[in-house]
């Protein structure tokens, strides 16, 4: 249950991108709002300057469709996990903060690649690397790591990064071609991390 009461009938709510964990934004619900974000499992807010309801995305198309939710131990904030339908912020960003960069572009890559395998593009490399099965991505992977090996022992920095950046980025296609998300592994090498 969350308490609308100490906030004058408002809780802040953290938007979080799901696959990045990239916060994306802070707005405040009424209880109508978060009612509203509960059964149509699009994120809408209370407007304190509008003074309304307010759907994010009702006029740019960019919703927050709605993956999981949390309430904060006060039960007076909440943290929704969301799947961000184009950019968040207002100014066309993909977060309303001012980050550099995105600091978990390994999930915003995994996302690139998911839709270049629903919505195949005839000139993408992935397209082209998917189109020739799973036994060339995984030689792929196989090539990638030997040339990483050989970076590190005998070339420079930029090669290891360069060398490393490809590895990564051909078994995040091969972990896509098997249907195994980034969470999976990233849930299993949790498990099995020891204390």
């Amino acid at each position: 249950m969350l308490d609308f009461n100490k906030g004058a009938g408002l809780v802040p709510a953290v938007i979080q991108d799901y696959q990045t964990l990239e916060v994306l934004m802070l707005g405040y619900m009424n209880e109508e709002a978060w009612e509203k974000t509960k059964r149509e499992q699009r994120v809408t807010f209370f407007s304190r300057t509008k003074n309304r309801l307010w759907t994010k995305g009702e006029e740019s198309g960019n919703y927050l469709e709605v993956v999981e939710t949390a309430v904060d131990c006060d039960q007076d904030t909440l943290l929704i996990k969301v799947n961000p339908k184009g950019p968040t912020c207002h100014t066309g960003s993909r977060s309303c903060f001012n980050t550099d960069y995105n600091q978990n572009f390994i999930f915003q890559l995994e996302k690139i690649i998911d839709d270049r395998f629903t919505n195949p593009v005839e000139s993408s490399y992935v397209n082209k690397l998917r189109g020739k099965g799973v036994n060339k991505i995984a030689q792929k992977v196989g090539e990638e790591a030997v040339e990483t090996v050989i970076a590190a022992l005998k070339e420079s920095d930029t090669d290891f990064i360069n060398e490393s950046s490809d590895l990564l980025f051909h078994l995040l296609v091969l972990l896509r071609e098997k249907d195994t998300p980034l969470i999976r592994i990233a849930e299993n090498l949790a498990k099995r991390h020891q204390k």
